[in-house]
Order: structure tokens, then C-alpha cells, then sequence
């Protein structure tokens, strides 16, 4: 797709299109998700987890987890 025609579809002049090509400009969120949809792509953002900072936080809840003082209750008496 051309710039003008993609300047078209978003209504944004062919300029504004090449600033952003040429990394002179940056369009906010808004013409961004205008300009995605022009081109006809969809978009879906996914939080991935960090497998390495996730295992850190395990070892650290496993650590304290084994720091906390066991004592065990009672068990409880059935009633009857």
C-alpha cells in the first residue's frame, strides 16, 4: 500500500504518514490502532511471563515459606 493511499484510509496527510515511516514522528496510541486497522491488521497484546523473574519470585516465596515457624494444630475432634 502506497503512503498516500494509507494517508486516505486513516485521513491523515501523505506527510504525517512519511514522518512516521521516517521515524520523525510517532503517532499516539489513537492514530496508531487507526493506522493497524487500515492496513488490516489485528492486534491483541499478550502478557507473557518471564520464566527467569518468575523463578525468582518461586525461590523467594519458597524461602520464606520455609523460614515461617511449623506448628502443627490439633487435629479437631469428630463430633458425635
Amino acid at each position: 500500500m502506497t503512503q498516500a493511499a494509507l494517508a486516505r484510509r486513516v485521513g491523515l496527510p501523505t506527510t504525517v504518514i512519511s514522518a512516521y515511516e521516517c521515524g520523525r514522528r510517532q503517532p499516539s496510541l489513537k492514530v496508531a490502532g487507526r493506522i493497524i486497522d487500515a492496513l488490516g491488521y489485528d492486534v491483541r497484546f499478550v502478557r507473557r511471563l518471564d520464566p527467569v523473574v518468575q523463578g525468582r519470585k518461586l525461590v523467594d516465596v519458597l524461602l520464606l515459606a520455609e523460614a515461617l515457624p511449623y506448628r502443627p494444630r490439633p487435629l479437631a475432634t469428630a463430633r458425635r
